[in-house]
């Protein structure tokens, strides 16, 4: 598709249908492709990577801000085709665990430092949901995945790439 957003859509439905069809419980999607594109529907015309590079202007944040808000909105397509679609008496996003976030906590700098990670779907069960937790400073992501992966039945993992431990995906 020419537009970015239809084509992210289709990417969507391929992974529902790959969900649907039982041919995997794993798929990945990048949304960091095109980084270099522009994304005029958001209301911006900026290169979403040069915009990144905001210079800690108020206005140009704002720009990226726009961007982001307007990327990030594609997801509601996906949580929502995962939230109508059943099976056996359950949404897919019930037994769903989405995994979105950015290896950018601060992309002006290129910084890794508090990054954005949200766990969506309650992966059959395992996990609470409508839930905000904030890491202490410092804390990796990977120490999220460690808990996630122990969550999903994998309990002899005790570390995951640059891990310290486990960061708790429960209300304390």
């Amino acid at each position: 598709p020419e537009q970015w957003a239809e084509h992210v859509e289709l990417m969507f439905d391929l992974q529902i249908l790959a969900l649907q069809a039982d041919l995997t419980r794993v798929s990945s999607f990048k949304f960091g492709a095109q980084s270099n594109g522009s994304f005029p529907e958001s209301g911006v015309s900026k290169a979403w990577h040069s915009a990144s590079h905001h210079g800690n202007v108020p206005s140009a944040i704002m720009e990226f801000n726009t961007i982001n808000t307007y990327r990030t909105d594609r997801m509601t397509y996906l949580l929502e085709k995962l939230k109508n679609t059943m099976e056996g008496g359950a949404s897919l996003l019930d037994k769903t665990a989405v995994i979105w976030g950015s290896a950018m906590g601060d992309p002006n700098l290129h910084g890794h430092r508090r990054c954005p990670l949200l766990i969506m779907g309650k992966a059959n069960g395992a996990l609470e949901g409508n839930l905000h937790l904030r890491a202490p400073s410092g804390t990796p992501m990977a120490n999220a995945f460690v808990s996630l992966l122990q969550k999903l039945g994998h309990d002899d993992i005790d570390h995951f790439g640059g891990s310290t431990g486990e960061f708790p995906l429960s209300f304390p």
